[in-house]
């Protein structure tokens, strides 16, 4: 009681009421779209709605292909993607010759909720806990494009209200959520706290779908420039592999390639550009089409990384790159190497033991210095050529040195073919589950080739 005998007993309720709110909403933004994958923010939604809400809360989505059109012609199919709180409440039956109004100007459980709603994205399409059908208040919510309350009946006859909302932003509908309460109704400041959820959940959704396009983009793109190396020369046994990191990280510029060269010679090429994503991928591609046209010339391998990084170094869009040639000669049994800040090769004998090369490393294309270069080596019909990129050696907090060591302490069993070698180099070091994409090459030497190497010239093949 004031001086002036006034009761301030009605502002400090609603002083009370609008502070929980606003907590409730500072925790909807931190709780809520902590990552760009689809499924855990809708996790962190059906988890906050119970903490904040109800005694259980479900979200379903549309596919992908059906988010962008406003209304849906018919029923949508929905799918479950995360659910929260009490199991049991969830097995909520919806009578539909009782509906309840749809939360809105004409809803006394929401008052202020009309409001908002008039201002908001609006979203459509649905399908209830049990199934689509008429009375499915997120079937409702989705087709009228509004928050919908219904009445619930649980098991054991309890009564129970359950609040449906669309979820959609930016003019893209995603599909909707449902939170339930046991024995109550919803106030105004829930249902507003409810439109706050879904309207930021949705938010985060949308980025996540564009996330998620761009980087299939940039995979169909890569897997497209990988699926079709040159073909090396008949004499030369090949197997190549390209393992994508995880769906979570953007997809690399790791490249490999061969050419044909004059007298039987095959150059095979290792690369990878620094950076991830689309523009990588771009990139990558283009020190393909380059370097092909250099290797043309059939200089070797060190003057080949020398022309490449004069070149580059002129662009200045394009991203450096690291860059392992090796021009392999079996008539003569001998490979030549030449390394642009790349990893040096390992090669594998017959009995399986490995020998990492050292090759000499000159700066990674596109600073203009040039400074390559070359080495040669014995490769016999024995012998098996690997070349990768750093993902599949590289860990983590440790040394490249300790990294490699691994590699060059491997043991593989005699005789393998050039397919055995790569499945058992990706095993043993892990390279499905790699922290970064892996591109690998294995090379070999055919003991009875097919064309001899020096009979008769062969062109460039790009």
């Amino acid at each position: 009681m004031n001086r002036d005998g006034s009761d301030n007993t009605g502002q400090d309720a609603e002083g009370t009421r609008l502070r929980a709110r606003l907590r409730a909403t500072e925790e909807a933004v931190e709780r809520i779209g902590t990552t760009l994958d689809a499924r855990t923010t809708c996790t962190e939604l059906s988890r906050f709605l119970c903490r904040h809400i109800g005694d259980a809360a479900a979200v379903e989505l549309l596919p992908e292909d059906a988010t962008a059109a406003r209304r849906p012609a018919e029923a949508p199919a929905l799918r479950r993607v995360a659910s929260a709180g009490l199991v049991k409440v969830l097995e909520a039956r919806f009578p539909a010759d009782h509906p309840e109004s749809p939360a809105g100007p004409e809803s006394p459980a929401s008052p202020e909720s009309s409001e908002r709603l008039e201002g908001s994205e609006g979203s459509e399409g649905s399908e209830s806990l049990e199934g689509p059908g008429d009375g499915s208040p997120l079937l409702r919510a989705l087709a009228e494009d509004r928050p919908v309350t219904a009445r619930a009946v649980l098991s054991g006859g309890m009564s129970a209200q359950a609040l449906a909302v669309p979820l959609s932003a930016q003019g893209r509908r995603h599909g909707a959520l449902i939170v339930l309460r046991a024995g109550g109704s919803f106030s105004a400041d829930e249902t507003a706290t409810v439109l706050h959820a879904a309207r930021l959940a949705a938010a985060h959704l949308t980025h996540a779908r564009r996330h998620s396009s761009v980087q299939r983009t940039a995979m169909d793109l890569q897997r497209a420039l990988l699926a079709e190396p040159g073909r090396p020369h008949p004499n030369l046994e090949l197997a190549t592999r390209y393992l994508p990191s995880g769906s979570s990280a953007l997809v690399g510029g790791d490249w490999f390639e061969t050419v044909r060269l004059h007298y039987g010679r095959t150059l095979l090429v290792m690369g990878d550009v620094m950076g991830h994503g689309l523009d990588a991928a771009v990139d990558m591609n283009a020190y393909r089409s380059s370097l092909r046209y250099v290797a043309s010339t059939d200089l070797p391998p060190h003057r080949v990384l020398r022309q490449l990084d004069t070149a580059v170094a002129e662009d200045e869009s394009r991203r450096p790159a690291t860059c392992l040639l090796a021009r392999v000669d079996p008539a003569r049994s001998i490979a030549a190497f030449a390394s642009a800040g790349h990893l040096s090769p390992v090669v594998f004998g017959g009995d399986g033991t490995a020998d990492l090369l050292r090759v000499p490393v000159g700066p990674p294309l596109g600073t203009g210095t040039g400074g390559y270069e070359q080495i040669t080596r014995t490769l016999t019909p024995d012998d098996t050529l690997l070349m990768f990129t750093d993902g599949l050696v590289e860990r983590r907090g440790e040394d490249i040195d300790t990294s490699l060591s691994r590699l060059s302490r491997l043991r593989l069993p005699a005789g393998a073919d050039v397919e055995q070698v790569l499945d058992e180099v990706l095993d043993h070091l892990d390279g499905l589950h790699a922290e970064d994409d892996v591109a690998v090459l294995a090379a070999r030497i055919r003991r009875h080739p097919e064309a001899s190497g020096r009979e008769e010239p062969v062109g460039c093949e790009s």
